[in-house]
């Protein structure tokens, strides 16, 4: 009985083990991290729109800005995790600037709202005292299209009450050719900032 039971045992860790890739997958969302860690993801080719007003193709307008980009997913009317994240682009901008290194990295908001208009994005932008060379906001004006876009980042985005939304959050590196490299938390913008510095550094010695 207890060889039976050692043997059941150690059947079920192994099988754990593989699930989660040597015990390294925790959570679903630990998961798309490693993923992306291991194989980059190529970024949708989908049509967005600018808080100016311009349409433009996703991946291709990221690989001819020919920049890292950093992408998170807000929508404007967001009271909790979206303006903890826009207070730290504000501060990635500025860092941003005075590092040096606005011409290597920039910043991209997407809002999978639909009532976010360029109108409003732009307004938004304002408020946040956003760069346009630097931070730019877009939206993704084809329903099918949005949810592309967010399902090649993994955003989970769920209705809520009064028109909000529960949705997950992290800071996206894409690379300067459209792939999704690594994701980073919010509320470390110092270790992002430091990231991306030394992904920069080895950009220019290739």
């Amino acid at each position: 009985m207890a060889a039976a039971l050692l043997l059941v045992l150690a059947l079920g860790i192994g099988a754990i083990y593989r699930v989660t890739d040597g015990f390294r997958i925790v959570t679903s969302e630990e998961s798309r991290r490693l993923s992306i860690a291991k194989r980059p993801r190529p970024i949708p080719d989908i049509a967005i729109r600018f808080e100016n007003g311009a349409a433009a193709s996703l991946a291709q307008a990221l690989r001819a800005d020919g920049r890292t980009t950093i992408v998170n997913f807000i929508y404007t009317r967001c009271n909790a995790v979206c303006s903890v994240m826009g207070t730290e682009f504000q501060q990635l901008q500025q860092a941003l600037v005075a590092n040096g290194l606005a011409h290597r990295v920039r910043l991209l908001s997407i809002s999978f709202d639909p009532r976010d208009t360029p109108e409003q994005l732009a307004r938004y932008a304002r408020s946040m005292r956003a760069q346009p060379a630097v931070w730019q906001f877009a939206s993704v004006p084809d329903a099918h299209e949005r949810q592309a876009v967010l399902n090649a980042f993994g955003i989970m985005v769920i209705p809520a009450p009064l028109g909000e939304f529960e949705h997950n959050a992290a800071y996206h590196l894409v690379t300067p050719d459209a792939l999704l490299s690594k994701i980073v938390d919010y509320g470390q913008p110092d270790a992002l900032l430091a990231l991306v510095a030394q992904r920069s550094g080895l950009d220019r010695e290739r």
